[in-house]
């Protein structure tokens, strides 16, 4: 990566009150400038959906070197919404929602599954153990391939005999035709560039007659691109989530068929669920102390202990402005939510064709 700024040779190393991997993210890249050259691909600071869609892979390892520390620190390994229901903590829905993917594709001990965009790998860790099948994560972004085999090392359990991880972009896999048994990804191919040719990929590398799920971000069918206010709550979500734009339910749903997939089941899970997914990050929800660190009076914790980190070189500079960017995304998210026109929560099953 261009831009590299070596973190200071006499970086304080020591654990922080956040437990945030500030020495890991001074070694990355310099904050500063990945924050500008991350901006200037969305429309609000003067870029356009076509320049983020050629720099998706910079873009999207940019925005991923920036948050993932941060993500871990708010939100645990697993960086996904879920479907929940009454008196079910978040916690549990996260890991039922991991397993209802497992479930719906039929994994068990023997299947070879393929996990697209594995985050650090906390879905994957939950379901291998849940199903016993073995999994292969593909993650283009070093960084969290190195948290990724962190966190499976320090679980234990054989986790190392029902995993592995691949560094590779998800529109480029470095896998024969007909290599898997069964393909899922959470909350991963947003990212893609062209959702078609990303799922065409897909396709390639799952066996005949075998089946695709997953769990898209997408804008509903109550979304008016020609409204100015959604129109911005749209950029927001997308800046904040390194997104190249968003896609709606039907044009998903069409992606997946002109890829060559069968559908087999497709709906939009947030219109079941008893608690509305954004919940574990609307900040008013004050009262929450399972997702404490989300609320205002948690963040405001965070900004005064990041800015004070900062301030002592503990945090490299530049982390304050990361945690800035990522409440917007979150009251974008919020504001999305609440208006009824994106969800993270459709859910497809689709099926490559019996040849």
């Amino acid at each position: 990566m261009q831009h590299i700024c070596r973190a200071s040779e006499g970086l304080i190393r020591s654990a922080n009150p956040l437990c945030l991997h500030f020495d890991e993210l001074a070694g990355l890249t310099c904050l500063a400038i990945s924050i500008h050259l991350l901006q200037k691909y969305h429309t609000t600071h003067g870029g356009d959906v076509q320049a983020r869609k050629e720099q998706y892979a910079d873009m999207v390892n940019k925005y991923y070197d920036l948050a993932t520390s941060f993500y871990e620190y708010g939100w645990g390994t697993s960086f996904h919404f879920a479907h929940r229901l009454k008196h079910e903590t978040h916690t549990e829905s996260i890991r039922r929602h991991e397993h209802y993917l497992a479930l719906r594709l039929g994994l068990q001990p023997g299947v070879k599954c393929l996990d697209v965009g594995c985050g650090i790998g906390g879905p994957l860790r939950e379901i291998a153990l849940f199903s016993g099948a073995h999994i292969t994560g593909v993650n283009n972004n070093a960084y969290q391939i190195s948290r990724a085999l962190y966190h499976t090392k320090r679980t234990g359990r054989n986790l190392d005999q029902l995993s592995r991880f691949v560094k590779a972009d998800f529109m480029n896999m470095p896998f024969e035709d007909n290599s898997f048994d069964a393909v899922y990804q959470i909350d991963a191919t947003c990212h893609a560039p062209d959702q078609v040719g990303c799922y065409r990929e897909i396709l390639r590398v799952l066996k005949p007659g075998q089946c695709f799920a997953g769990y898209e971000w997408c804008a509903t069918s109550a979304y008016d691109r020609n409204n100015p206010l959604q129109q911005q709550v749209m950029a927001e979500v997308e800046l904040g989530n390194g997104l190249p734009d968003i896609r709606t339910t039907e044009e998903t749903i069409a992606s997946l068929q002109a890829a060559g997939f069968e559908i087999l089941d497709a709906c939009d899970l947030a219109t079941t669920a008893d608690i509305p997914w954004w919940d574990p990050v609307d900040p008013d929800q004050w009262t929450r102390l399972q997702n404490f660190r989300t609320t205002k009076v948690g963040r405001k914790i965070t900004h005064y202990l990041v800015k004070a980190l900062e301030r002592v070189t503990i945090a490299p500079k530049g982390s304050l402005e990361v945690a800035t960017m990522l409440e917007r995304a979150a009251d974008g998210l919020v504001a999305g939510g609440k208006m009824g026109i994106f969800t993270p929560l459709f859910f497809f099953l689709v099926r490559k064709h019996a040849q």
